[in-house]
């Protein structure tokens, strides 16, 4: 088993360089027609002979936005390509101002999204700035998403041209109850809840959650039904944005699922979004990247990262309770280390899935096998295959050589936490930092928010370009530079060798929002 878990991972690994070539998905080689093909982010505005260069592994360029005003709130972005893990950078990202429009119930994204060119669909937003109402018939939601893939660019690319649809679709089944919400100020709810039988408490009604926001009257001044004998509960408005991006991500994972059957679409991908819609910014994330808000040189976590070691008791419940998923190959025990078997009989420390702490249990038969978990940090391993447990795809991904099958294990299920920004003034500095696990590898949240309030303090605040050239300077910092045959930050620390994405989003543009 130990023989087939090494040949495993160096398989894995290997599958990341054969499969990175490819901007589909499937099996290396397929015949099947690729969904998209492979490309940097469509707002960095480069050729095909730029996207060549950019894939340099000992250069390793860092690619900038060549127009700021592409991206909304004066946003800042920058990459880097790995420095040989894969062919290509299965990193991606997306950015985008987003139309939800009310429409039927039955409607649902297409899978090619429409060729309205980006920057058209923004022309009457500048900057992001704009009420949140769209023509009497939607919402105006502001989008970024970074995603990164895994044995191939193909999950990766397909989510970042989709996942904002899906995003759209479920937003308009909450549409009337959400425009309802802009209607009427916080203040106004708060002093007056009976003024809108929708708007109470700035949460769903008894009739609105049984009509729905599909249903729901327009007026404010239809009569709600009756009181029930039996108290119901009350559902804050958020809670609605919140489930529609949870929906949003499992119907994009079942969508690449489906279409795997006649696109090739290669591997999978972590996915980190950010929704900011009518105040409030959504961060939803499945995977190992992560979002930071910088305020005031206070730092505030946006995300938690989801591995192996922080999701061990969600796997371990799962192996519990359905066995069959572990092959009779793997047990959902944890040990400080691998079980022999010279050790049966003997006492060893173990753990499970209702336990934080450690425990002696005696050694059997059962124990030699495989830990479901195994390895520590950066190296820990579900299966001994994938060191991720949340994220898109990975549908065909199995142990090697064997049938067990790894994806029951993955969830796509983001969490979302929200952020209520216009509940703050933000200056200049003020920032949310997107990052790639690239980025987080080897620098701190503490040592990233440094790098970016420094840089920001050094530049003019009416400089627009001056959240790019942090968002540069950043991934310079985490990429380092190549010396003795390796890329270091310093002669002691080690360079991310990884593919590094990151936003940098000022978040003084969202306190213009009327």
């Amino acid at each position: 088993m130990l023989t087939r878990v090494k040949s495993a991972v160096a398989g894995f690994m290997g599958g990341v360089v054969a499969g990175g070539s490819s901007g589909g998905g499937g099996n290396a080689g397929s015949e099947l027609p690729l969904k998209f093909p492979y490309m940097r982010p469509e707002f960095l505005g480069l050729s095909q002979d730029e996207i060549e260069c950019s894939a340099d592994h000992i250069a390793r360029p860092i690619l900038i936005l060549k127009e700021t005003r592409r991206l909304p709130w004066a946003t800042g972005y920058a990459e880097v390509i790995n420095a040989g893990k894969s062919a290509l950078n299965e990193d991606q990202a997306c950015c985008e101002v987003v139309v939800a429009r009310r429409r039927p119930m039955s409607y649902c994204p297409p899978s090619t999204p429409s060729k309205t060119p980006t920057a058209k669909r923004r022309t009457s937003l500048p900057n992001g700035e704009g009420p949140g109402l769209c023509d009497g018939e939607g919402l105006v939601f502001h989008y970024w998403a970074l995603f990164d893939g895994h044995a191939g660019s193909g999950a990766a690319v397909v989510a970042s041209r989709l996942l904002q649809h899906h995003i759209a679709c479920q937003l308009q089944a909450v549409i009337e109850i959400l425009r309802n919400l802009a209607s009427f100020p916080p203040t106004v709810l708060g002093e007056e809840p009976d003024s809108n039988p929708y708007l109470q408490g700035n949460t769903l009604t008894r009739a609105a959650s049984l009509r729905g926001a599909a249903g729901a009257p327009s007026s404010p001044c239809n009569t709600p039904p009756p009181p029930r004998f039996f108290t119901e509960k009350k559902i804050q408005h958020e809670s609605l944005v919140v489930g529609a991006i949870e929906n949003a991500f499992k119907e994009m994972d079942a969508q690449i699922e489906k279409e795997k059957q006649v696109h090739h679409i290669t591997g999978g991908c972590t996915a980190l979004t950010v929704v900011y819609l009518l105040g409030k910014l959504y961060i939803g994330n499945a995977g190992d990247s992560r979002a930071i808000i910088v305020r005031n040189n206070e730092i505030i976590p946006m995300s938690t990262e989801f591995t192996p070691e922080s999701e061990r008791q969600r796997l371990q419940f799962l192996g519990f309770m359905q066995p069959h998923l572990l092959g009779n190959e793997f047990t959902h025990l944890e040990f400080p280390r691998r079980v022999q078997r010279k050790e049966v009989g003997k006492r060893m420390l173990y753990r499970d899935f209702t336990m934080n702490g450690w425990a002696y249990k005696t050694i059997g038969d059962e124990d030699l096998k495989f830990p479901l978990i195994y390895g520590e940090g950066k190296k820990a391993r579900v299966l001994a295959t994938i060191g991720v447990t949340r994220g898109l795809g990975d549908h065909d991904l199995k142990v090697h050589d064997s049938n067990i099958y790894i994806k029951p294990f993955l969830s796509c299920c983001p969490e979302v936490k929200v952020y209520d920004l216009i509940q703050y003034e933000h200056g200049a500095d003020d920032v949310l930092v997107m990052g790639t696990d690239g980025l987080w590898d080897v620098l701190s949240n503490q040592e990233v928010a440094e790098v970016v309030t420094t840089f920001l303090a050094n530049c003019d605040p009416d400089d627009i370009h001056r959240y790019t050239m942090a968002a540069q300077d950043l991934v310079m910092r985490a990429r380092g530079v190549l010396r003795d045959r390796g890329w270091r930050i310093t002669n002691e620390r080690l360079g991310s060798g990884d593919d590094i994405s990151a936003f940098i989003i000022p978040l003084m543009y969202g306190n213009r929002q009327p």
